[in-house]
């Protein structure tokens, strides 16, 4: 059984293994991290132990593949087009469940940290399919941090094969359209604000943002879908975890 790990650092754990690094095309279970004793049982009911469900949902499960098609009410496809994507493509899919009373905290972090083209194009399409408050874990943001917060790290396959590991990011930072924002010196006042949304509600999330979510210690689960999408025309790097899979990742 796999786990999955969040956080960033020499002493942080990540999921490395062929379960996650082949999941890009497939629709695969990963464990909270609180779930399982050191010798592998579950602590709590399997439906209540699962982190998140991933990553190829809006390819392989009809009604999340729908959400995409062109002639849906709701059109991810136009929402892209109206943020400036020329050649909008999905490259994974989650369902992220934060269960009751053991969903885990999700540290401070930029989606184009895992998800990197050259220059920086990710944008996350999430969606609560229940309430998410500050009680069972809601999103929290810090307003403004695309502006000024470089994407300085990528989190990458190892040259030697094994794992994963966070490197240094030796390409573009920001998005095109925002190089020239970057000021010497500017001034990164402020803190998290917490994003409390209804069911239903879509969150968009720039790939240079910095969020993060609580732990839910909360009896109401927190349930959410999301995808992914980025600027097809973008340089996408070999070195990224999730790689395509045979006929290139999903256009809008």
């Amino acid at each position: 059984m796999t786990k999955f790990s969040t956080g960033e650092g020499d002493d942080v754990e990540h999921v490395g293994d062929s379960y996650f690094l082949e999941s890009g095309d497939k629709i695969r279970f990963f464990f909270e991290e609180d779930a399982l004793s050191p010798t592998g049982e579950l602590l709590k009911p399997k439906h209540l132990s699962i982190n998140k469900i991933g990553h190829a949902l809006h390819s392989l499960s009809p009604p999340f593949a729908a959400l995409l098609s062109p002639n849906a009410t709701h059109s991810p496809s136009l929402i892209a087009q109206s943020l400036g994507f020329k050649k909008p493509q999905c490259l994974q899919s989650m369902i992220i469940c934060k269960n009751p009373e053991i969903g885990g905290a999700v540290p401070p972090h930029q989606d184009s940290t895992f998800l990197y083209t050259d220059p920086p194009s990710a944008v996350g399409f999430w969606y609560a399919l229940e309430d998410a408050t500050r009680e069972n874990g809601c999103l929290s943001f810090w307003p403004g941090s695309h502006k000024w917060e470089k994407v300085g790290k990528r989190f990458v396959r190892r040259k030697d094969g094994g794992g994963t590991e966070f490197v240094e990011n030796e390409g573009e930072v920001f998005p095109r359209g925002l190089e020239k924002k970057e000021k010497e010196g500017e001034e990164k006042e402020g803190s998290y604000v917490m994003g409390e949304v209804k069911a239903g509600d879509l969150v968009l999330i720039h790939g240079n943002l910095l969020h993060k979510s609580e732990r839910n210690t909360s009896g109401k689960g927190r349930i959410i879908y999301t995808f992914h999408v980025i600027e097809g025309e973008n340089v996408y790097d070999e070195r990224n975890w999730l790689q395509p899979p045979e006929g290139g990742f999903t256009r809008l």
